[in-house]
Parts: structure tokens; sequence; C-alpha cells
């Protein structure tokens, strides 16, 4: 049964088969939701040489160089996520 409100009332109506009880007492319904949370790889900074390079124009400082490595960040049915660092102002950025 769930809550419905008739004419200045609120009653309880049966989804199945409409009977409905007028005799309501107040209730909460109340509902929590969990996201569900993804571990981050981290770069090392002593393992960022061993990153390819690429020619990729940094959007922060106009730089041509950039180093990229892939993740996996949504289901394995869709494509990696590629991240790219800029070697020269270390901002870092993704492409999908």
């Amino acid at each position: 049964m769930l809550p419905k409100k008739h004419g200045n009332k609120v009653v309880m109506t049966c989804t199945q088969c409409g009977a409905s009880d007028d005799k309501v007492e107040s209730v909460v319904l109340k509902e929590e939701v969990k996201k569900k949370g993804r571990a981050i790889e981290a770069i090392e900074p002593d393992k960022e040489e061993t990153l390819p390079t690429t020619n990729e124009r940094c959007p922060k400082c106009n730089h041509t160089e950039a180093q990229y490595w892939l993740l996996q960040t949504r289901m394995s049915d869709e494509a990696p996520t590629k991240f790219l660092r800029c070697t020269k102002c270390r901002y870092t950025w993704r492409e999908y």
C-alpha cells in the first residue's frame, strides 16, 4: 500500500486492487544511497620517466609535449581514458 491524497485526507491505497484504508499513521520513508568509490591509481614521481610522450598541446601553457597513460575508468566494454601530463608545467588533463 502506498499513501495517496484523496481530497483533504491521505489514504493508504493498494497498488494492485485499489483498496484503501483511511487510518493513516504518520509514516517516514527514508532511503539511503551510498556511492561506491573507485580506487585511483597514482603515478609515482620516480616512475614518470618511463611514461611515453606524445605531441599534444597543453591547455594551460600551450607546450606541445606531454606524457600519457591509459586507465580503464568505466566499464570494460568502453574505451579506456587517456590521461596526459605536460612535460613543462606538469598540468594533467584527460582525453576520452
